[in-house]
């Protein structure tokens, strides 16, 4: 583990401090004065720039010498003693000091400040110009490293840089505005009518997004799978010899600055092809645009669906009631309503008893069912009896012995229409309605499995060819069917024991 990543970093305390209100203020000064080439700051223009609050009028110098004191001691400023002549002997009695803010306080004012501006919604933005950018700046370094090119340290360490800016501008903007199209503000703003204003110039804005990225990460792509690692560290090494001409104090590094940019350029080939642990961020870029053009085409369409609603329907009424006037007989007159605004005034019964489970019975077969209406007073009390537990063993039985009577006549019936293993419908004579209902059964089965395979009631598996193009009819006692032609072939005999 890196060296003092356990240990406190105390330049933080002015923010969670008791009086933030003051440290802040004093910091912000610094640091703005520190943009502006200001190194330097004496408390006396610090306390003449906070009283011009109304939130400091009270405030003194000795309450801003002790916030000072406390910003030194957590070492967010630096004091230094001013040598300056002293008019009074007070002044020459009293040490007087100027101020510097620290690199730690410089970079936590300037992360705060980028915070502040941003809101609280994320920022971000799909830019296709920065893949453009990326690839010509990769380019340049792939000409580089196979000799098409000579450039210098500087040149060198100029590209690279350029290479890293437009990948962490690529990474940065893509994830923060995708989680800006997916956080719940927009979310919101979808479900308005107001959308519908913007749903255009939303939707090309992604679109044009799409084919950009399609067409230049892909020559990124290409490129980055032709260059060897390997091949890079000369480059890598010139980089690092223009980074080592920068003056600096502290020579001694924890690390292989060339095994640094090395794992850098991983990240970025890994971003864009992946890796054996999954696919690249690449790929998860393309897949949540083209998912949230389709989100906005679903809000569009039931935003769409929703005023059609509200939409006037007078020109449908008066074309339909000029159908009405050019009907002669009232009897048209009524089929024409039925057909467009249903049947009036109709009664829905609802009983419990279930008639019988066999869903081929048809209704006109079955026998009038009885309802009975229990008076919905208070008084009223259903009569109960005890009962006795009956022994339906016999009816049981009965209802078995005739269940498979019938299946065997079925059974029998069907194998009167067999020919060499084989029922084709077009060679069917009269049928009767159960054997039509069952070749439809089978029929339905075999369409739903990919081999066209069903088993039968009988223990028999049939293979179902539909013969496309080829209608035929298919005659019963109780009227015709047209259908296509089906052959039903019998592919394995029943099994008995």
């Amino acid at each position: 583990m890196q060296q003092g990543l356990q240990k406190k970093i105390k330049e933080a305390t002015y923010l969670t401090a008791d009086k933030a209100w003051s440290y802040r203020p004093i910091l912000r000064y610094f640091y703005i004065q520190h943009e502006r080439m200001r190194e330097f700051l004496f408390p006396e223009e610090v306390l003449e720039y906070l009283q011009g609050f109304e939130e400091f009028e009270g405030y003194s110098m000795e309450a801003l010498q002790q916030d000072l004191d406390s910003l030194v001691k957590w070492g967010n400023l630096l004091a230094s003693q001013e040598q300056r002549k002293a008019k009074t002997i007070d002044e020459y009695k009293k040490k007087s000091f100027r101020y510097q803010c620290t690199p730690y306080t410089v970079e936590f004012e300037r992360m705060l400040m980028n915070l502040e501006n941003m809101g609280e919604s994320f920022g971000g933005s799909l830019e296709r110009s920065q893949f453009e950018r990326l690839y010509h700046v990769l380019s340049n370094i792939n000409a580089t490293i196979s000799g098409d090119k000579k450039e210098s340290n500087e040149e060198c360490a100029q590209l690279w840089n350029d290479a890293i800016f437009y990948f962490k501008q690529i990474t940065q903007n893509t994830s923060d505005y995708m989680a800006y199209i997916h956080s719940e503000e927009v979310a919101e703003r979808m479900k308005t009518d107001a959308f519908l204003a913007y749903k255009d110039q939303f939707t090309t804005y992604l679109r044009d997004f799409i084919i950009a990225l399609q067409r230049t990460a892909l020559q990124i792509q290409d490129l980055l799978r032709n260059v060897d690692t390997q091949l890079l560290r000369p480059f890598f090494r010139q980089v690092t010899q223009h980074q080592d001409q920068t003056f600096r104090f502290e020579t001694e590094q924890s690390y292989d600055p060339i095994e640094d940019l090395e794992a850098k350029w991983i990240n970025l080939k890994t971003w864009f092809l992946g890796n054996k642990h999954g696919e690249s961020e690449f790929e998860r870029l393309q897949s949540r645009t083209n998912e949230a053009i389709r989100r906005i085409t679903r809000v569009v369409q039931r935003l769409g669906e929703r005023n059609q609603q509200f939409k006037s329907r007078k020109n449908d009424y008066l074309h339909l009631a000029k159908w009405f006037d050019g009907l002669q007989d009232i009897e048209e007159a009524h089929q024409l309503s039925s057909v467009a605004f249903g049947v009036f005034h109709t009664r829905h019964l609802q009983i419990d008893h279930v008639p019988t489970e066999d869903i081929y019975f048809d209704i006109w077969d079955e026998k009038p069912m009885e309802h009975r209406t229990n008076p919905r007073i208070r008084q009223y009390r259903e009569k109960t009896r005890a009962g006795a537990i009956e022994d339906n063993k016999e009816k049981i039985e009965r209802m078995k012995r005739l269940h498979l009577e019938q299946r065997q006549r079925e059974k029998k019936v069907i194998e009167n229409y067999i020919s060499e293993s084989e029922i084709r419908i077009k060679e069917l004579p009269i049928v009767e309605p159960h054997v039509r209902k069952l070749l439809l059964s089978w029929l339905g089965k075999a369409l739903a499995r990919e081999d066209r395979t069903v088993k039968t009631e009988f223990g028999r598996k049939v293979a179902v060819t539909v013969h496309e193009g080829e209608c035929v009819a298919l005659h019963s006692n109780d009227g015709v069917l047209e259908m296509p032609d089906v052959t039903f072939r019998f592919v394995e005999e029943e099994v008995t024991s």
